[in-house]
């Protein structure tokens, strides 16, 4: 498993872990092991790269442009747009490659370097893996007129932009939408998305300088649009973070609607339109239970897999289904992007709305979320959770009590010694009791502490 690598690409504090150094290395690894085929076949590579608005993403992008140039790859620099539009450009553009430079929903000291494969698509843990490796090699160093260029990717916006547009079953005329960009990469686009779909527009969270990215804006401080969406009297409310790469939602009364709302919502409309590929969902075994519950009585089954969007991308991939996500607001719609989409979840939603003359409330009532307490229980072996046979006894007397009305999950963190233990029951007393009684369970036969 690759050392650099996250779950999400490189990321860090930046000029910290993410230096001008590392950037240029990691340029020209990519540089090798991404653009490999073009130099076979006798061409330049390309590349896109696109950034967020934080401050440091400037000398980042300046970093990666250098290595990539420097190495014989040709950039098309995009400037800010969020990640899935750096994913459709790869595609739009033919390029061989992307690069995203970007922390998501992180504080705007941190920042990220990601790398997409050719078609705009995540890269595998291999790829990944051998861009690391490249990195203690001689880097590829052309001269003359075989160094690559670096153009400014003039129609990059507009290119999303009619993208997106082409994706709406119903125009949004009628619909009063408020947007918080988080300060970030969906400043310029999502307003203008909006606003030529022809909904009314309020926009918060739209003016980016470098350092207040996710600042008390989008999908991790709901409160402002919340306020806003009642404020103005709206429809509904959309929120990005960051990146643009997930979506959640306020209704007219100003209630959260999550991404397993989201994805309930959208799955039955696909249904209903034969595009949601074998009647089935993909998402993560943190959805909640009534999501699933919601979809069985719709005749839609869920194809469960690890957290994270590349691993729901993978499910989406191995069979073929059009739809996927997470409870964070990553919806997939694999029709129109290879990634993630805020915009185009947003869109999505709305356009629901519009077709069927429902207000979100009604279109969200159709799951119902059962209470979930979710304890993180440091300190302990995580690598011992499935074999402990106290511990998965503790599971399954807990299963036995909650029935079909709950359901346990018990998960080792990928990087720390901490257990997430998750329980959803009918009731937030029943989920919290059971969560503390199972947290006690492995704090007291998982734990690492020397025995006083």
């Amino acid at each position: 498993m690759s050392k650099l690598f996250g779950t999400d690409g490189v990321r860090g504090l930046a000029n910290g872990l993410i230096t001008a150094e590392l950037s240029l290395q990691l340029a020209q690894a990519a540089a090798v092991v991404l653009g490999h085929n073009a130099v076979d076949g006798g061409r330049r590579p390309t590349a896109v790269i696109a950034r967020d608005p934080r401050i440091s993403g400037e000398f980042i992008a300046a970093a990666v442009e250098a290595g990539l140039a420097s190495s014989g790859v040709d950039v098309y620099d995009a400037g800010v747009l969020p990640t899935p539009a750096a994913a459709f450009l790869v595609a739009d553009l033919d390029a061989d490659f992307g690069v995203m430079i970007s922390a998501s929903h992180n504080p705007a000291p941190d920042n990220g370097i990601k790398f997409l494969a050719r078609g705009g698509k995540k890269l595998s843990d291999a790829l990944e893996d051998a861009i690391e490796a490249e990195m203690s090699s001689d880097s590829r160093r052309p001269v003359a007129g075989d160094v690559g260029r670096i153009q400014r990717f003039a129609d990059a916006e507009d290119r999303y932009i009619v993208h997106l547009l082409q994706t709406l079953p119903h125009r949004l005329e009628g619909l009063k939408v408020v947007l918080d960009c988080a300060h970030g990469a969906a400043s310029g686009c999502s307003p203008e998305v909006f606003r030529n779909a022809g909904a009314d527009i309020v926009v918060i969270g739209a003016d980016p300088d470098g350092v207040n990215i996710n600042d008390g804006y989008g999908s991790t401080h709901l409160e402002k649009l919340q306020s806003a969406v009642l404020e103005h009297g709206a429809d509904l409310g959309i929120a990005h973070d960051g990146d643009a790469d997930r979506c959640l939602a306020v209704d007219h009364e100003g209630t959260v609607v999550d991404g397993d709302q989201i994805m309930a919502v959208m799955a039955m409309a696909m249904k209903d339109a034969g595009k949601l590929r074998d009647d089935t969902l993909v998402a993560t075994v943190m959805s909640n239970l009534g999501l699933k519950l919601a979809l069985r009585d719709g005749g839609i089954t869920i194809r469960e897999t690890a957290v994270g969007d590349r691993y729901v991308l993978e499910g989406m991939r191995d069979g073929g289904y059009t739809l996927g996500g997470e409870q964070s607001g990553h919806v997939i719609f694999a029709e129109y992007a290879t990634t993630g989409d805020g915009v185009l979840t947003g869109l999505q939603i709305a356009a629901r709305m519009a077709g069927t003359g429902k207000s979100l409330k009604e279109l969200a009532a159709v799951m119902t979320k059962l209470p979930q307490v979710l304890i993180n229980v440091k300190d302990v072996d995580r690598t011992a959770v499935t074999s402990d046979e106290r511990v998965q006894e503790a599971v399954r007397d807990a299963e036995a009590v909650l029935g079909e009305t709950g359901r346990v999950l018990l998960r080792p963190s990928g990087t720390e010694p901490v257990v997430r233990v998750m329980v959803e029951a009918a009731d937030i007393g029943t989920a919290q009791r059971i969560a503390e009684d199972l947290a006690a369970v492995v704090q007291e036969h998982l734990s690492l502490a020397p025995v006083a």
